[in-house]
């Protein structure tokens, strides 16, 4: 820790930072009142240290509930197939719920003792690519029985041993993995890693996140393409045409006066409206059996009366437990692999602190506040690999964007999301529902998100000149490598074996990892190659 936290005690420390965040000053120049904001938090309706109504807490915790659904429920559904759990909804809605408490958890311990900004925190599309890598390794292959519905039996301790011991390696890695992220945070050496990490390592591993997952998007979507459109077409219209659209709604403005204000309900929640709207399109079409219902035939995965007893199966009360699939296992091939994800989301976190504190208003936070920041992200990730989620967590910049449409800042607020989480993750019949969402609605959704991740990773190049053939040559070396080198070692594994089991696992694992690879080239490239200044362009003669 810095001398800012070591020079006092540890409530005296936050304490203090909490007076720097909401505009305190010691000493005789205290402005009268005590009390100074800045520029930016004059416009909120909440400041980051000032408390809501209880109601409206819980009101706007929800929402921010509802912001990060989809990104919540994405993880365990992409990861399902892997998990030999496409056809167990069932065990879908524990995974569902399991992410739901420990990402509620995880955004208490972020606000109370880690950056002690309101950011809430979720399950990582990091962590995706290097578990679908580890799990497409000749051992964890799913065996051709729990692939086929009509001969899986879902409550045999022979299917329950298959996808259980599969989580249970995802856990081991994540929790060993969460340890150097951990080490990372609380050590300080964030700081100096962040000197090293620019854009051009930045725009290659956050593109290859989402990048070669278009495959699993595509086929998810394949399922019926006219479902699948329609999602799409949703999402589009309600987070693009209609993002501007304000719909009255009546909110509190204090001692007890209510009045009708314009809400931006498009824009806030575009992939939750779309999602609704076309799962109860499929239900339409199930009920009036327009979608077939023989299993063989095209579209009988849009049906929501495939996954209909999942409801009815699922307990009202579930609570998620340390060690729930058994004791974790370890391999280094996953531990490296989760490694390269955990540098991945450290790097997106950190600047989401900043975004998040400009925001609400308070100073950038220093560079103590960051390092918790991460070390708390770090046991967040051990706690959910503890609990199997099969992913770790993250600080969700949907959810900072949140923060600059509600102009809400209140920490509360975010404590009120958090305990929101925790509760839908004990309630199973609410994981279970989520488990039940038509395939092909789930795959228009992905085709969209994934997009926006990818563009997100490139849109970091715009603090770089594109106009440098450097730059243009390492950031597309880097992702064509990126996408190049996993494709051809799933098709040539065998041409890299050095007969050590445990090297071979790690260097698949590594190499069938889009991001590590395209991430790794982008690093050593914009390290090394120098940078050629002005002087040194060279001059056409004649």
């Amino acid at each position: 820790m810095t001398s800012a936290i070591t020079s006092c005690e540890p409530s005296q420390a936050l304490q203090r930072e909490d007076n720097v965040l909401n505009g305190h000053t010691e000493g005789p120049n205290r402005k009268k009142g005590g009390q100074s904001r800045s520029p930016s938090s004059n416009n909120l309706v909440y400041s980051i240290l000032e408390v809501p109504p209880w109601y409206l807490c819980i009101l706007m915790g929800i929402q921010h509930f509802l912001t990060a659904l989809g990104g919540l429920v994405s993880v365990p559904l992409i990861l399902a197939k892997d998990l030999c759990l496409q056809h167990d909804p069932l065990t879908q809605s524990y995974l569902i719920s399991t992410i739901f408490f420990v990402s509620g958890f995880c955004t208490l311990l972020q606000v109370f003792f880690g950056v002690r900004l309101p950011i809430l925190q979720g399950g990582t599309f990091a962590f995706v690519a290097p578990s679908l890598a580890m799990l497409s390794l000749p051992t964890w292959k799913c065996p051709p029985w729990t692939l086929n519905a009509s001969l899986v039996n879902t409550s045999s301790p022979e299917f329950t041993e298959e996808w259980q011991k599969r989580i249970r390696e995802l856990q081991g890695a994540i929790m060993v993995a969460s340890c150097v992220q951990m080490l990372v945070g609380f050590s300080g050496l964030i700081g100096f890693l962040m000197r090293y990490i620019g854009p051009l390592t930045i725009a290659p591993t956050i593109s290859l996140v989402a990048l070669p997952l278009f495959d699993s998007a595509g086929n998810n979507a394949g399922i019926h393409w006219g479902i699948a459109a329609m999602t799409i077409f949703l999402i589009v219209l309600f987070s693009q045409y209609l993002k501007n659209v304000a719909v009255p709604m009546p909110i509190y403005r204090g001692q007890k006066k209510c009045r009708v204000s314009k809400f931006y309900l498009f824009q806030v929640f575009p992939v939750l409206l779309a999602l609704c709207i076309s799962w109860l399109l499929c239900f339409v079409l199930t009920v009036t059996n327009t979608l077939p219902t023989a299993p063989t035939a095209y579209g009988h995965l849009a049906r929501t009366d495939t996954k209909g007893d999942v409801l009815s199966r699922a307990p009202w009360f579930r609570f998620p437990y340390p060690g729930q699939w058994g004791l974790p296992t370890i391999s280094l091939a996953g531990v490296f692999g989760i490694i390269a994800g955990v540098i991945s989301s450290m790097v997106e976190s950190v600047g989401d602190y900043y975004a998040c504190a400009r925001l609400v208003g308070a100073p950038p936070p220093p560079r103590h506040a960051v390092n918790r920041g991460i070390g708390i992200e770090g046991l967040g990730c051990l706690l959910a690999g503890a609990w199997g989620t099969g992913n770790g967590t993250t600080s969700y910049s949907e959810n900072v964007g949140a923060l600059g449409i509600t102009r809400v800042g209140s920490r509360t607020v975010m404590v009120a999301a958090g305990c929101v989480l925790l509760l839908m993750g004990v309630f199973g019949k609410f994981g279970a529902a989520f488990a039940t969402i038509p395939t092909p609605v789930i795959g228009g959704m992905f085709l969209v998100m994934f997009g926006v991740i990818t563009a997100v990773g490139i849109s970091n190049l715009q603090y770089v000149d594109m106009n440098s053939s450097r730059n243009l040559f390492i950031f597309g070396f880097s992702i064509y490598c990126g996408l190049a080198i996993p494709n051809w070692v799933n098709q040539n594994s065998e041409k890299l074996q050095t007969g050590i089991l445990q090297l071979d696992q790690v260097i698949q694992v590594l190499l069938t990892t889009g991001m590590f690879v395209g991430g790794f080239l982008g690093f050593l490239l914009d390290n090394t190659i120098p940078v050629m200044t002005r002087a040194q362009v060279p001059v056409p003669i004649g």
